[in-house]
């Protein structure tokens, strides 16, 4: 991350959300390959099997969502992508970078008490996520001096 831009993700969240995606399709992949005839009599074909593989894939898929979350900024502006969904903001609608008390990730003040959550920046990542706001707060200030 330089002075004239700011690009942050969560660490902690990915750390965990990708070897779970991993395990999720190992696991369901192997219920897959052993699903076959049960001693209760009950019989699986090839598309029981298919769909336990898939079913894991899709689970792995909803839980790299949680890994999506990244938040750019630049002179132009902010970029905000959470797990669904990409905004981008230029700066004269920011008015400020916030971090509620006790809240789980910061938060991007709009206009008209509005805010856009910041799912980037997380608590959990402790002093990536000060860094990251500071980095934000700066950016802010050099933008505005600049304008």
């Amino acid at each position: 991350m330089s002075a004239d831009r700011v690009e942050v993700r969560p660490r902690k969240l990915r750390r965990v959300a990708i070897p779970i995606a991993v395990v999720l399709v190992l696991v369901f992949g192997l219920i897959g390959l052993l699903l076959r005839n049960t001693p209760t009599g009950v019989v699986f074909s090839v598309s029981d099997q298919v769909a336990m593989v898939l079913l894991g894939v899709l689970l792995a898929g909803g839980v790299l969502l949680l890994a999506r979350p990244r938040l750019r900024a630049d002179a132009d502006g902010v970029e905000v992508r959470n797990i669904i969904g990409t905004q981008r903001y230029s700066w004269p609608l920011v008015r400020a970078f916030s971090f509620p008390d006790g809240a789980p990730w910061a938060r991007l003040e709009l206009p008209e008490d509005e805010y856009v959550p910041i799912m980037a920046i997380q608590a959990a990542d402790g002093e990536q996520a000060v860094l990251a706001m500071r980095q934000l707060r700066e950016l802010r200030r050099q933008t505005d001096t600049a304008n």
